[in-house]
């Protein structure tokens, strides 16, 4: 039976915080093990990593003393019911300044006092972290996307980039592989063949790329897209989210870098047909899918950062993806640095959060019609 469009959701916006230094990732995860997702800010203008605490949404101090902090990955690696977090810091746009340095970070007993932070890397710009389960174990492993190579230099950034993950409790550095060229700016973890082997898509100046850990211990890399056509440094693509039509898969991009083109890709054969669904955006920043409004079929969220700062909700007029309709989430009032889906309230309707340079926002999913 074919699948239908369900009538949009409604959202309802509830501020949690308005004076952040620099707003720039916001992570989901059940800090405190009450079986309620939190919520993780980070500042790249602020020393202090915070988590806003579920339902209450008070603000607790992780960790002080972490300077240009810039993303990180919440996984529970020892079983004791709250993650430990791997932090990338001390980062900067500029190879040659930016030490990047990686961290674990762990609790002490209650999570509402100061954590234990090791160090336990440098890798220049290290800007993306998240943790994937890329052998099928069970026990995932944090995967490090740095920006660029250490010694590319803007405006065209050329060079190879490396990608890197940690397996704990080891933390020790392992390469997947540096293919990849100029600018990588978005990293996405699905399990892409349904084998139980999680997969990496990559973002790139290079396009779209599938990284995939053979059972012989191998990194294999598969250009899914070449992402925009635009001549280098205005090439590729800068974010990447997998989403669901029914059992028909699509690709949501932001292109180029920071750019203003909202994409979808769907499968035409063993290509994907690349669809621009809107060119408005001026510093597109986040892309994240999900199904909001339970018929099936995702949506795909998508915000930007400059002049006109929104984020907007994009669904699929049919489960073939060919045509895609706009609304607005928050028209003119968030900058989205990133927003990430989840239940944030225990109704079994998919929420939404952002962040952006100052702000952090729950946008409550209130169903059809209200």
């Amino acid at each position: 039976m074919a699948l239908c469009a369900a009538p949009p959701a409604h959202f309802a916006p509830h501020p949690l915080a308005g004076n952040l230094k620099g707003g720039y990732q916001v992570v989901a995860a059940d800090v405190n093990h009450d079986g309620k997702p939190d919520l993780i800010a980070v500042e790249q203008g602020s020393p202090e990593l915070a988590w806003y605490e579920n339902p209450s949404w008070e603000r607790h101090v992780i960790a002080g003393n972490l300077p240009r902090m810039v993303n990180l990955g919440a996984w529970d690696t020892d079983g004791d019911g709250v993650p430990e977090l791997v932090l990338a810091s001390e980062f900067s746009m500029q190879a040659r300044k930016s030490l990047g340095v990686i961290s674990v970070l762990k609790h002490g007993g209650d999570p509402r006092r100061p954590w234990t932070v090791t160090e336990i890397d440098r890798l220049p710009t290290s800007h993306r972290i998240r943790w994937a389960d890329i052998d099928g174990s069970g026990k995932k492993v944090a995967v490090n996307a740095p920006l660029t190579g250490a010694a590319a230099e803007p405006p065209d950034y050329r060079g190879h980039t490396p990608l890197v993950f940690y397996r704990p409790p080891e933390w020790k550095r392992e390469l997947i592989g540096e293919e990849n060229e100029g600018v990588v700016h978005g990293i996405c973890v699905t399990d892409w063949d349904g084998d139980g082997r999680e997969e990496i898509l990559t973002a790139s100046f290079a396009g779209l790329h599938l990284y995939k850990l053979g059972k012989d211990g191998r990194w294999t890399r598969t250009q899914l897209a070449a992402g925009s056509p635009l001549p280098w440094p205005r090439s590729g693509s800068s974010d990447v989210a997998v989403g669901r039509l029914g059992k028909r898969r699509f690709l949501a991009a932001i292109e180029p870098w920071h750019g203003s083109e909202v994409v979808i890709y769907t499968p035409h054969g063993k290509a994907w047909l690349r669809t621009p669904v809107d060119g408005s955006f001026i510093d597109g920043h986040t892309v994240v899918t999900g199904d909001l409004n339970g018929d099936g079929l995702d949506e795909v969220v998508a915000g930007y950062r400059g002049q006109g700062r929104s984020v907007y909700i994009y669904a699929a007029a049919d489960a073939k993806g060919a045509r895609w309709l706009r609304t607005p989430l928050d028209e003119g009032g968030m900058g989205a640095a990133a927003c990430v889906i989840e239940d944030l309230n225990g109704d079994r309707r998919p929420d939404i959060a952002c962040i952006d340079s100052q702000s952090l926002k729950w946008y409550e999913n209130r169903g059809p019609g209200r």
